[in-house]
């Protein structure tokens, strides 16, 4: 029976904050900090001496009701409808494989945003912006132009200036 008994309930974490920590900075931040973020208000608390992780901080700080809970964030990637015609727009995407057994390569794929129907597909060491060119131009021979273009974040799109 006594292995049926869960000790955590009986006892106090050994990680627990005293009371008298968790009203000194709720009055801190009542007295002069009230209106700022929690990222401002846990850096300056650090810079004092505090030596609570900043997710301790927001919560501390909402369950006195002192800052807002905020709601949750959408989802990283959001669905978006596909095209309602084809050749309307066009996706390109480049994966890593061991494509044959001791080769890695990259398969650069423009296909139609509408069907999934794959216009251009081949092979490159490395995908880089030559390769994303080959694979629109390939597209462009074979269907004509496209109103509109969509790839990954991949390096080799950014511009720097």
């Amino acid at each position: 029976m006594d292995g049926l008994l869960d000790k955590r309930l009986t006892q106090a974490s050994s990680r627990c904050a005293p009371v008298d920590e968790v009203i000194a900075l709720a009055r801190q931040y009542e007295g002069r900090y009230r209106g700022w973020n929690v990222k401002h208000f846990h850096s300056w608390d650090r810079r004092d001496g505090g030596q609570r992780s900043y997710t301790w901080v927001k919560s501390t700080l909402q369950s006195r009701g002192l800052v807002p809970k905020t709601a949750k964030k959408g989802t990283h990637r959001k669905r978006r409808d596909p095209s309602p015609l084809p050749g309307m727009i066009v996706h390109q995407d480049g994966s890593t494989h061991k494509w044959v057994p001791g080769k890695t390569w990259d398969m650069i794929v423009t296909m139609d945003d509408a069907t999934n129907e794959h216009y251009s597909m081949f092979f490159v060491q490395e995908e880089d912006t030559a390769s994303s060119f080959q694979g629109v131009r390939d597209t462009i021979l074979q269907r004509g132009l496209f109103s509109s273009f969509y790839t990954d974040r991949g390096s080799h799109y950014w511009v720097h200036a």
